[in-house]
């Protein structure tokens, strides 16, 4: 909201170092910055408060060490996050970009449903917390939001210039352009890596193509946020892992928006994208601060009002730069554990029919407790799970140079 008040006084009124709000880095610095001191500064105060309601969790007796240490921690930490994303958003952002809004949206509606399957595990002792149907229902409504949203709304597009742009002598030569109105994405590791979902989804008729392409961004959210559900298991996994990845997008957002470095770096150049970064900013300042009471032996869960708005944010930032093929590797981390409990479930019901005996692949699913149960302290698991993550990060910033 101080973006249109700085643009005002330093286009109308010309005061002075008004002007440097203008900057995408400067004011990513300052969401960043804004976002530690929330999280930070008023974490303590908002655990004492959820201590004081006591909004502890309910931990199910899985044989883990440790385990029994963890109940009552308080819960809903994710409030935190939340908070730490949004005003910093709201304060350093164009709230009037479609993209800024989407992400907006995004974050209450996802941290919003998962409140309520918290509230209900915590205030309801339920331990099963919202119905699977509802968390899925609210998870394709914002689905179907997101992927009309980008497929419909004509400030979503991508700007192709006629030639390269060239600097000589330090001024910039910007050559004529045209923003297209296309459904387009990267292809990963690929050198002509532009897929167009139009021609993809064509076989099947015009009237398909948008319906097709909605349901895709539907599976994307659903999958990657639930994965970060999922991998909200042990101190510290979730939020550093979503750390790492949204400081890669954050990359990805500044290079995007920036006309010369996203041809130099055959990346699409999306008009207004360059905002995203201070979004990105704020999302990591959050993850970041939430680590500082989350990191073992943690002071706070974030529970489902934290775990699932990370995924559905970091699913919603990759469709918005183009980068959603680039997911199974930078979301790794997610994906496996996503997978390790679908093969999981799936090969102890096949061996139950087939032999009569439920055979299990790990130890126990998702994967960080499979090496848990093989008395790997938790401190070293999640370590471990970081380093492969900023692996994952460096191989998928490497795309770039492909070209």
């Amino acid at each position: 909201m101080l973006y249109p008040i700085f643009e005002y006084l330093d286009k109308v009124l010309d005061i002075p170092g008004t002007g440097v709000f203008r900057y995408i880095s400067f004011r990513a610095g300052m969401a960043a910055l804004l976002s530690l001191i929330i999280t930070i500064t008023f974490g303590k105060n908002i655990i004492e408060w959820i201590r004081k309601k006591q909004i502890g969790e309910t931990v199910r007796d899985l044989g883990l060490a440790g385990q029994a240490e963890k109940k009552g921690t308080p819960t809903m930490g994710g409030l935190m996050m939340i908070a730490g994303i949004i005003v910093p958003t709201l304060l350093f952002a164009n709230v009037n970009n479609v993209y800024i809004i989407l992400l907006l949206i995004t974050t209450v509606w996802l941290g919003g449903i998962g409140f309520l399957d918290d509230y209900i595990k915590v205030f309801r002792k339920n331990k099963e917390g919202l119905a699977g149907r509802f968390k899925i229902v609210g998870q394709v409504t914002v689905g179907i939001i997101v992927g009309a949203t980008l497929y419909f709304h004509e400030g979503v597009v991508v700007r192709e210039f006629t030639n390269p742009i060239s600097i000589e002598e330090g001024v910039v030569e910007t050559p004529a352009y045209k923003d297209v109105k296309v459904a387009k994405t990267t292809i990963p590791f690929l050198k002509n890596n532009e897929l167009n979902y139009e021609n993809f989804f064509g076989f099947l008729g015009e009237d398909f193509t948008p319906v097709l392409y909605i349901l895709f961004v539907i599976f994307i959210i659903t999958a990657i946020s639930n994965g970060a559900n999922i991998t909200d298991g042990i101190d510290g996994l979730a939020a550093g892992t979503s750390a790492i990845i949204g400081l890669t997008i954050a990359i990805f957002a500044y290079i995007s928006g920036n006309a010369i470095f996203s041809q130099y770096l055959n990346v699409f150049f999306i008009p207004n994208s360059a905002e995203l970064v201070i979004f990105c900013s704020a999302f990591v300042g959050a993850c970041v601060g939430f680590l500082w009471y989350n990191a073992y032996p943690a002071q706070v869960f974030m529970g489902d009002t934290g775990s699932l708005m990370l995924g559905g944010v970091i699913a919603v930032l990759s469709l918005a730069l183009r980068k959603e093929l680039l997911l199974p590797v930078l979301c790794g981390i997610f994906v496996i554990e996503n997978l390790s409990v679908i093969m999981q479930v799936s090969y102890f019901k096949y061996t139950k029919r087939k032999y009569g005996e439920g055979r299990r692949i790990f130890l126990m699913s998702p994967l960080h407790h499979h090496y848990q149960k093989k008395n790997i302290h938790e401190a070293k698991i999640v370590t471990r799970f970081w380093i492969v993550g900023i692996l994952l990060a460096i191989i998928t910033l490497a795309t770039l140079k492909l070209r």
